[in-house]
């Protein structure tokens, strides 16, 4: 749908036209605002499921022995050019770091900037960074409370469609990236979806980590937790980051649609028998192949998708009898295909991941 609108907006100082230096260029990130004159341009942006153009006509006063070049200049500095993605309604900020290993967005600045009301609006900011121990690029990202998590996995798919627009790479493509839970690989499909090698998940105790006591060789699986005055059998895996899957109560299975996530989510996550605190999902399960399940997310709180989350489910699901090695896992913002091979123990995760839009904001 196409949709053009004259705007006209009194103008009157530097402050209220800080907006002008918006960038938006799918290749270069270059404005999407123009200064021609005494006309402010505003130049349509094609994202994939809309299409919006507006042009304004009005004059701009500039403050005497003022340009309008002069003032750009002097805001580009104290702005930080981003592109947002989304992976299912998980969104994030995507920042070009490309040209140094130190992130653009301090821990703060990040949660100024995911703030839904006062800022952009996210799930979490993210950095592509360049490469290291041989790898293609770095990721690095903070979540909208400033805590650094080790990855994401939907954030990993934003990050390789946002490389693959940056580097101008076409068709099916693949790289490496380094990220705090190792070494990951995702690859662009010919249908623009991104399929990544999320790795082995990790199941020891310790190195989830859990304070729970093993009950199966070195893992916690369909173990007792206490929350909360209830009994929850839960599951305990990392995908480099920790995950405590639960399928319900000592009493009944879940019903995820009846549950008051943001009651119970945040005593998971803070739990003393997680000290790095827990992503924590919940779980419905359907049939062998198809599950569905709401995420309390460390640092972020209740997300519409979590992709690491949808790869623990499905090995949980597996280790407690409850599904096959290959599910389709339903998450809030939509749909996840997750594959636990038996070939090499690693976890695929397919699923798509789209621009919203393009600017820059101020820090």
């Amino acid at each position: 749908m196409a949709i053009a609108a004259a705007i006209t907006v009194p103008l009157t100082t530097p402050t209220r036209r800080s907006f002008s230096s918006l960038s938006a260029n799918r290749n270069r990130l270059s404005s999407p605002f123009a200064l021609q004159s005494n006309k402010l341009k505003f130049v349509a942006i094609q994202c994939p499921s809309f299409r919006v153009s507006a042009v304004s006509s009005m004059k701009i006063e500039v403050p005497e022995n003022s340009s309008s070049a002069s003032f750009l200049d002097r805001k580009e500095s104290d702005f930080v050019r981003f592109v947002k993605y989304h992976g299912l309604g998980n969104d994030f900020i995507l920042v070009d770091n490309r040209d140094t290993t130190e992130p653009k967005v301090s821990p703060d600045q990040a949660v100024k900037l995911c703030d839904r009301n006062f800022g952009i609006g996210a799930d979490g900011v993210i950095f592509a960074m360049p490469g290291v121990n041989g790898t293609d690029y770095t990721m690095r990202i903070f979540n909208s409370d400033g805590s650094e998590p080790e990855m994401c996995g939907n954030g990993i798919r934003c990050l390789a469609k946002f490389i693959a627009e940056l580097e101008n790479f076409h068709g099916k493509k693949s790289f490496t990236i380094h990220t705090g839970a190792g070494l990951i690989v995702p690859e662009i499909q010919d249908d623009g979806k991104v399929r990544v090698d999320m790795g082995e998940p990790i199941l020891k105790a310790a190195d989830v980590p859990t304070k729970l006591p093993p009950n199966r060789d070195q893992s916690v699986v369909k173990s007792s937790l206490d929350v909360d005055g209830s009994t929850w059998n839960v599951t305990c895996v990392s995908m480099g980051n920790p995950h405590c899957v639960t399928f319900g109560t000592a009493q009944q299975d879940l019903q995820v649609d009846e549950l008051k996530l943001a009651d119970i989510g945040p005593k998971f996550e803070h739990h003393e028998m997680f000290p790095a605190r827990t992503n924590t999902e919940f779980v419905q399960v359907f049939s062998p192949t198809h599950l569905k399940m709401r995420v309390w997310e460390r640092g972020a709180g209740e997300t519409l998708a979590c992709g690491t989350g949808a790869c623990a489910v499905v090995v949980a699901a597996v280790l407690e009898g409850r599904a096959a090695r290959r599910c389709t896992v339903d998450l809030p913002g939509g749909p996840l295909d997750i594959e636990w091979s038996e070939k090499d123990n690693h976890i695929y995760m397919t699923g798509p991941a789209e621009v919203v839009f393009y600017g820059s904001a101020p820090l």
